[in-house]
């Protein structure tokens, strides 16, 4: 049983029109464009900002079963370091990859197909973005992070200490005092 697909809406900037490939296997399109990032594009602590630009650079080829998507998407991602808390700015490349099947082929839930002769590339951009950013992203390979006694933040300052810390079980004993006994 083929799963029900909805129809895409025409106006996404990630819908792109497919007609001219008309299923001749080997028929390609060249696209490149830039679109506004969509709407929680990433994880907790880094992803792109909602309406960034987004610049694609992909290959539309028509195969056998559908139509293959092969090309790149290079973002600007906005985000904070897992350690320090810091805001981390800066630029990545996703490689895109996916098959859209031609309606009448058998496809999972899961699978992207071509629909009223288009195809919408959000989940795939989803897909490729989402699944390739840091877990725990770092401001740098070697950030020191918060103290975890003040917060204070061990980048600006290496040498930060607290003093000699007495275990507090012995803490009352050391305000005994006092000389020792000869």
């Amino acid at each position: 049983m083929s799963p029900v697909h909805p129809h895409p809406d025409r106006r996404s900037p990630l819908v792109l029109e497919v007609h001219e490939l008309a299923r001749r296997t080997g028929a390609m399109k060249q696209v490149s464009t830039t679109v506004p990032a969509p709407a929680d594009l990433g994880i907790h602590m880094i992803g792109v900002p909602h309406g960034s630009d987004i610049e694609l650079g992909l290959r539309l080829e028509a195969v056998t079963e559908g139509v293959l998507v092969t090309g790149t998407a290079d973002v600007q991602l906005h985000g904070q370091c897992s350690r320090c808390l810091d805001d981390i700015e800066g630029e990545a490349s996703f490689d895109l990859q996916e098959l859209f099947f031609y309606p009448g082929h058998e496809v999972e839930e899961d699978e992207s197909v071509v629909v009223d002769e288009t195809i919408d590339l959000e989940e795939a951009l989803r897909d490729a973005v989402v699944l390739e950013l840091p877990f725990t992203p770092l401001c740098e390979e070697d950030c020191r992070g918060l103290c975890p006694e003040c917060g204070v933040n061990l980048n600006d300052d290496p040498e930060h200490s607290h003093g000699q810390r007495v275990d507090p079980r012995w803490e009352k004993l050391a305000d005994l005092g006092g000389d020792a006994p000869n």
